[in-house]
């Protein structure tokens, strides 16, 4: 849960923790006539602007869901023209990042992906550790059933016990807070095995717009429903305000 600065306004508090699912790139194409492709480089655009505006505004750490587990599944010229993408986001984007104080993280199973690629998300990742403004994690061949299967097998490797703690301390996102809100575009309203464990107390907001309209107004509308909602987190009302309970007689 995120605690306001002292003196600021709890009902305007800005989420320490923003992940987002960006869906609606080919759809967006579609609906004009283009590639698929061409809505995945017009989400790069809108992904750029987000990650401005949340270190504008004071979010500390925002994950996006890049590219599922089950992506493969999608055709072949579309899965290609999203590795060659990422190859390009790197060499444009992370200088950027850089100079606006940008920790990268790239979260999910790096085993299937070529060499060339592994080294690139390694090196952005090098490039930007010093960093501390926004971390920024991107979920790349990503699910959260793989993350909870691959944090299970690595403590039973060590012969460790499984528990809630042990889990969570072995999860690929147990560098961060868990997310306080969750955001979705696209006008679907499902998770789609995107952090199936870290976003147990999130709040979800589900957007219309696909996600290369997705831009500043858009997010600013998400964490003002966000403030709206009463976080108890297995508590009531009355404790999460601090009004005295009543007793009865």
């Amino acid at each position: 849960m995120s605690t306001p600065p002292a003196g600021q306004d709890p009902l305007n508090a800005v989420p320490h923790h923003i992940a987002i699912v960006m869906d609606g790139n080919g759809r967006w194409a579609t609906r004009r006539m283009l590639p698929r492709v061409a809505g995945h480089k017009m989400g790069l655009d809108a992904l750029r602007a987000c990650v401005r505006r949340c270190g504008d505004i004071g979010v500390k750490v925002l994950t996006v869901f890049a590219f599922s587990s089950e992506n493969w599944k999608r055709p072949p010229e579309e899965v290609s023209g999203l590795m060659e993408l990422l190859g390009m986001a790197l060499a444009r984007e992370v200088p950027q990042l850089q100079a606006e104080g940008v920790r990268l993280h790239f979260i999910g199973d790096r085993s299937g992906l070529p060499a060339r690629t592994q080294a690139g998300l390694a090196q952005a990742e090098a490039v930007t550790a010093g960093n501390s403004r926004l971390v920024f994690n991107i979920c790349f061949n990503y699910g959260g059933r793989w993350d909870i299967a691959q944090a299970a097998a690595r403590l039973a490797a060590e012969g460790q016990p499984i528990t809630e703690a042990s889990l969570a301390a072995a999860m690929a996102l147990a560098h961060v807070p868990d997310p306080d809100l969750v955001i979705r575009t696209g006008g679907e309203h499902r998770i789609s095995n995107f952090l199936l464990w870290q976003s147990a107390y999130a709040e979800f907001h589900f957007c219309e717009k696909l996600w290369p309209e997705f831009d500043a107004q858009a997010l600013d509308l998400a964490i003002a429903d966000f403030n709206r909602r009463e976080r108890r987190f297995g508590k009531t009302s009355d404790q999460v305000r601090g009004t005295p309970q009543r007793v009865a007689a």
